[in-house]
């Protein structure tokens, strides 16, 4: 032992080596990665499972394109949903099960555009409103974005106009020219699908 540490107390030495001893237990290398990974959610999970929608809920389906769009899962993100979709099967709500047909179709465009009016809709901060309306314009609308959906020039233009001052009811008119585009065509094939026919067996 060095001279210095002779001239401590025994207590002092006993905590350092104690130290020492703790410290070298945290340095050593996991046996697994798990070991490091603290468990922490931001959401709280809900325990209950996904479910397969009830006939009667996936039969209701066929009245309109909007019933369909309105049966969605309270409280469940986007995110959450399309996991629910992919590592289950099961489709807890209309809108997921119309948007993964869609996806099957490598026709999603719609159903995403849609979906982005209604929470653009919903949103009360003015700046969050000019933030989402711009990015909503870039995605779907203007000529040549990555999502383009398929609205006549009369509609762009109007949409364009009332990017100027940003309001709730902005997307209104290409909205309903989509919901028209998708009703008349995407939902028919929907209901005639194997995924539809499936949920209503």
């Amino acid at each position: 032992m060095c001279k210095g540490l002779a001239a401590l107390p025994a207590t002092c030495l006993e905590r350092a080596k104690e130290i020492k001893t703790k410290l070298g237990i945290l340095l050593q290398k996991p046996e697994m990665i798990s070991e490091y990974i603290i468990p922490y959610s931001d959401k709280a999970e809900k325990s209950a499972k996904p479910h397969r929608p009830s006939q009667l809920e996936a039969l209701q389906w066929r009245e309109s394109l909007e019933k369909l769009l309105m049966n969605n899962s309270d409280g469940c993100g986007e995110h959450d949903k399309l996991r629910k979709i992919f590592s289950t099967g099961l489709f807890p709500d209309g809108q997921a099960a119309f948007k993964a047909f869609l996806q099957s179709e490598h026709s999603e465009e719609n159903i995403e555009f849609w979906m982005a009016c209604e929470d653009y809709k919903a949103t009360k901060s003015p700046i969050q409103l000019a933030s989402k309306a711009k990015k909503i314009f870039e995605d779907f609308i203007e000529k040549e974005a990555p999502k383009e959906v398929n609205v006549d020039h009369y509609t762009k233009e109007i949409t364009m106009k009332s990017l100027v001052e940003p309001s709730p009811s902005t997307f209104e008119l290409a909205q309903k020219r989509v919901l028209n585009l998708m009703e008349k065509d995407s939902f028919s094939r929907f209901l005639k699908s194997e995924l539809y026919l499936e949920l209503i067996k």
